[in-house]
């Protein structure tokens, strides 16, 4: 490995010091950073306030470039070449396509490969990936890393590039320890094989792992028992790698501070804020930076931060954040805003429903909130659509007009989506 896990706080410290230094020269290569990074001092980096002389970099700095400009301004050549390009997740308006060295890649299998080795994966097991395999590396990424830790792997891709109905035949077949994708479809497959009158608990899989998307502890639970496995979440952003994953433990994402330095900041004045306050993650990655030399990079996620619990396991040296929201959704109607991620919760924590869609519509005279839903096998169908009618009134302070679906219609809807568009605005 490139980077053996640090045993103290104390050895990340000294890394990030060293580290620190190499992340300034890099973007003082660039033509981007030129006369914006003059002021700064390479040997007093350590000092809290010589650091913050150095400028926020954000998303709309990197809407202002052109395509061109980006290749030629902002990033620099590296020493061994372009290995490959990764697709930003489309934060900068329209994606981008980040080129990555080889020492990049080698970190950056790092990165993943530890969010395996934390959620206990081991020699032997078996991966189905169900992420998007293609020119979004997420997925293509996990099983290259996940063969690289000497666990097999079926690279199935998302339901737009294998059909569900088969990958539920091949987990059957197969029998996979392990199932990565996205929570999103995760859930979708859940659906589709409740549909299908299988127990999909009663099968292979006993680990997961989400990424790419949020994961509230509802939908957590609920995939958790779709499927009868324990769900890790991890996080990353293509700009810096994957950052991080859970423990198994409360309190959200162990982050690899000996290879992305993070700042939790006011979102506003961009001053330290104490830890277990919110604030928006700033990132300087230490290693993956030898093309794109992002500098306290603000992607905008807001964040909690938990100071490391050394001594339970060789990752509890790393510090935690706890992700509060990344981009919260949420309709309008008749003057309430009814945000997306806390219907989506609403709505998970009845055990009933399977799954389900939202559409703001317009009718003659007003907006209408329709709510699609799918039952679990067996469900009172009339009590449930009463129960969540009135709960959604009560919780949102709007009444929703409620549609049964019949069993595996939504399955069959999302089938060619990556995401499930669970919400949708068609007054249009």
């Amino acid at each position: 490995m490139p980077l053996p896990l640090p045993k103290s706080r104390q050895e990340i410290a000294a890394l990030q010091s060293k580290r620190k230094v190499v992340a300034l020269e890099q973007a003082r290569r660039a033509p981007f950073f030129e006369g914006k990074l003059d002021n700064i001092d390479p040997a007093r980096l350590d000092d809290p306030e010589e650091w913050r002389k150095i400028p926020i970099l954000d998303k709309d700095s990197l809407r202002a470039l052109s395509d061109a400009e980006f290749y030629t301004r902002f990033c620099v050549k590296p020493d061994d070449g372009i290995a490959e390009y990764w697709r930003s997740g489309g934060s900068t308006g329209k994606p981008l396509f980040y080129p990555r060295s080889h020492t990049d890649i080698r970190y950056l299998l790092l990165s993943f490969r530890r969010t395996l080795d934390i959620a206990g994966c081991k020699p032997g097991d078996f991966a189905h990936v169900s992420f998007p395999l293609g020119i979004h590396p997420v997925g293509q990424i996990f099983a290259r890393c996940a063969g690289d830790a000497e666990i097999a792997v079926n690279w199935a891709g998302a339901g737009n590039s294998t059909p569900s109905a088969i990958q539920l035949e091949l987990m059957r077949s197969l029998q996979p320890t392990v199932w990565m994708g996205m929570s999103s479809y995760g859930l979708h497959l859940a659906n589709l094989a409740d549909a299908r009158g299988i127990d999909l608990a009663a099968g292979s899989v006993k680990t997961i792992l989400c990424s790419a998307e949020p994961l509230s502890e509802a939908k957590r639970a609920k995939i958790s028992r779709s499927w009868g496995a324990r769900v890790f979440d991890n996080f990353g952003m293509t700009e810096a790698g994957m950052m991080g994953g859970e423990d198994g433990g409360p309190g959200g994402f162990r982050i690899w501070t000996d290879m992305y330095y993070i700042e939790v900041l006011d979102p506003v004045t961009f001053a330290p804020v104490k830890d277990g306050e919110t604030g928006t993650l700033v990132t300087t990655p230490l290693w993956t930076n030898n093309v794109t030399p992002f500098l306290r990079w603000n992607s905008g996620d807001l964040v909690v931060y938990s100071e490391a619990d050394d001594g339970n396991g060789p990752y509890s040296v790393f510090p935690k954040i706890r992700h509060t929201h990344r981009t919260t959704g949420f309709f309008k109607v008749r003057g309430v805003n009814v945000n997306h991620p806390e219907f989506e919760d609403f709505v998970f924590r009845n055990a009933e429903v399977n799954d389900f869609k939202c559409e703001l519509v317009a009718s003659d005279h007003n907006d209408v909130l329709r709510v699609s839903i799918e039952l679990r096998r067996g469900a009172n169908a009339e009590a449930v659509a009463r129960d969540l009618v009135r709960g959604v009134k009560e919780t949102f302070e709007v009444t929703p007009e409620l549609v049964v679906l019949e069993t595996g219609t939504l399955a069959r809807e999302f089938e060619s989506s990556v995401k499930a568009p669970r919400f949708t605005d068609s007054r249009q």
